[in-house]
Formats: C-alpha cells, structure tokens, sequence
C-alpha cells in the first residue's frame, strides 16, 4: 500500500474510488459472505461447485507465492529498522559510496550534484556492502547475504509464534499489528507537515495540476484495478480463510464497505504522510520532486529512507517508519500463511494445527533463501511478476 501511493495524482484518486465502488467492494464482499456462510477454506469452500475447485487451488499458490517474497521485504524492513538505532544513520553521510560531488555541507542550487548523490546512494544501497548486495544480472549467482538471512529467519520465526495457535493467537496480535500504522502515519504527518518544502510534496502527491483527461487512458484504469486488488487481498484466499472464522450471523456487508473505504483512505493518508517529507528532501537538494521519487522498492528504502537522513532526530523517525513497515508486512505476512495452513488442515484434520502452521513457516523461510542471495533481488523481481499473473488469472475467473 505504502510503496505505490505515489501513484495518487489527482486522476488516479478519482479512478481509484471509481474502481472501488464498482470492483472492490464487490469482490470483497462476495469472497467475504462465502468465507463465513460457509466457515470452510478456500479449496473445501468450492465443494459446492466441484468444477470450480482449481480457483481455491489458485487462490492458495497465489498466497504461498506472495508468501515467499513478502517474507523477504519484511525482512528488508527488520534491517533498516535495526540499523536506525545508529546515530547518525548508516545511509546519512558520504561514506565509501561518495565521490568528489559528494558533501555534508549544504547542496544549494548544485542540481546536478543533488542528484548524483540520491543515485550513488541507491547504488550503495541496492549493490555494495549495505543492504541487499545485488548482482549485477540474474545470471550471476552469489553466496547468501547473511544479515538479511537472519532477518529472514527473525520474521519466519515471529509470524510462527503468532500462527502457532491458529486465529486464536495470530487475531490478537492483529489488533496491535493493524492499529500501531495508523498511529505511526499520523506521528509522521503532523511532523511532515512542520517541515519545509512540505506543501511541494502534497502539491505533487494530489496531483495538483493533473491533466484530468488521462482519466480516458487504460493504463490509469489498469494500475488502479491492481493496486485495488492487491490492497484489498482479493482473490488470494485470504478474505475467504478468515471470514470463515467469524460468526454466522455477522452483518458482512457493513463490515466489508467500512473496511474497504477505510483501506483506501489508508493509502491516501500515507501519501501525504510520506509526500511530506519527500517534499523537504526536495527542498533542501533544490531538485523537483518528480526527480527524487521513485515507485516500488525505491520509494521505502531508498528516497524515504534518504528523506528521514534530513530530519532532526533522523534515527527516532526511521525507527518509528521502518518498525511501522514491519508491522503492516506482517499483518500480510500472517494472512498468506493462513490461507495455506488452512487449506492443509481442512484436508488433514488429524494433524495438530500448531504442527503444520510451525511446518508452513520453515518451508516458506526455506524458499525465501534464495531471495537473499546477492541474485535474490533480481528473483524477487521475477517472482512479483509471476504472482501478479496468478493474481489476475484468478480475479478474471
């Protein structure tokens, strides 16, 4: 949610409720009522219509695969957290990835220096020895990257404990989980907003001078259906796996609506949170903003990541953030395993539930492993795309 909220201009918000009202809450509803009617998995769910069955066999590889990765940029979020408890932050001034442009002093109107900075930062941080170490081609293996292995193994081992007494133990952990963001967001709003250059950002994040006739082109209607679908979990299993859990007779129309609308303002509540301070670090290099922005990866952990290095107090706002983005990848994180823990029970009611949620965490940590590797960023990459299209496959049936 967080990394493509730079997507709202002012057309794509308007596409993006559009979408909602006629496509999301739809769908959320339909795979929510089917979930609690029939408080059954989402393969047992398709006795009903035995033909259809190979949708809830879809469902979960689409989950187990979102699974995998998801594991590993939870695990990118644990190593940005537990290096933000340095003062100054490791990324906040020119160390062995700087060059003669490089300064602590102020940049001024040296643009061209500004940027150069913001990319030799990505390079240390997505190729030499700080973060991910990437390769540079999928065909040139590496040895495991082993700070992020055993972030890896961090994460698998807290989403085990939490799932290891099935909804019982992983529901209240969610109250805490799926709270703490909103908090965290406000935190850094009211901060953002106190910054700087902080309307440039929001101006930019809005879209204040969008062209509102790219509400005709398909690529926008396209990026707000994904984003809608993504956001809202749908047709991955997760929305039937847990409304099987809830009381027959709960009223899940409302539930659905008040949950839908909120996940969408949640989206647009962080862009400004973030957008805020974006448009500080705009500011302060002299740079437009479109030029420091970045989607995806870079968004999070490397232009936000280099905007925190701006504020007073660096290490306390990238704690707060980066614990913030942990917490929301485990919310997900214990929804995809229980969609495939589920599926396994509801097959093999004989084993122990701890057993296979305990069993599902090693296999995923264990598939994860590559992803850590100095090719692992280029995998991921590829098995994002992979699950996007299983994504779609099973929203079109």
């Amino acid at each position: 949610m967080i990394f493509v909220s730079f997507l709202c201009s002012g057309a794509f918000v308007i596409a993006y409720f559009i979408i909602l009202v006629l496509f999301g809450i739809p769908l959320y509803f339909l795979e929510s009522a089917i979930g609690q009617f029939s408080s059954q998995g989402p393969v047992n769910v398709w006795r009903a219509v035995p033909l259809l069955q190979g949708v809830g066999v879809g469902m979960n590889f689409a989950s187990g695969l979102i699974s995998i990765y998801y594991n590993v940029i939870v695990s990118y979020g644990l190593f940005y957290l537990f290096a933000s408890f340095q003062s100054p932050l490791p990324w906040a001034t020119c160390q062995s990835w700087s060059d003669e442009c490089c300064s602590d002093t102020p940049l001024g109107a040296r643009q061209n220096s500004a940027l150069k900075i913001i990319a030799k930062f990505e390079e240390y941080v997505i190729k030499d020895q700080m973060a991910l170490q990437r390769s540079s081609g999928i065909e040139e293996t590496g040895p495991i990257v082993w700070h992020l292995a055993l972030c890896l193994l961090l994460s698998s081992t807290v989403t085990a404990l939490v799932l290891i007494k099935g909804i019982k133990s992983s529901g209240k952990v969610m109250y805490f989980t799926s709270l703490f963001p909103y908090v965290a967001l406000v935190i850094l709003l009211i901060r953002g907003m106190t910054l700087e250059g902080a309307r440039d950002g929001i101006h930019f994040f809005i879209g204040a001078q969008t062209n509102l006739t790219k509400l005709m082109e398909a690529e926008l209607w396209k990026d707000a259906a994904a984003q809608t679908t993504f956001s809202l979990g749908i047709a991955c299993g997760g929305l039937v796996t847990l409304a099987s859990y809830g009381k027959f007779h709960n009223n899940m129309f409302i539930d659905s609506v008040a949950i839908c609308f909120v996940n969408h303002a949640t989206s647009i509540l962080a862009g400004f949170a973030i957008f805020s301070v974006l448009g500080h670090m705009s500011h302060s290099y002299q740079v437009p903003i479109g030029e420091v922005v970045k989607d995806g990866f870079g968004l999070a952990f490397i232009v936000y990541a280099e905007a925190l290095t701006k504020l007073p107090i660096s290490s306390l706002w990238s704690i707060l953030f980066f614990f913030m983005l942990f917490t929301v990848g485990l919310d997900t994180q214990f929804a995809n395993i229980e969609v495939v823990s589920t599926t396994i029970f509801d097959a093999f009611p004989k084993y122990k539930r701890a057993y296979i949620s305990v069993g599902c965490s090693i296999i995923n940590f264990l598939l994860g492993l590559p992803l850590v590797t100095t090719v692992g960023p280029w995998i991921s990459t590829i098995t994002g795309m992979c699950c996007l299209n299983a994504h779609v496959q099973c929203v079109s049936v």
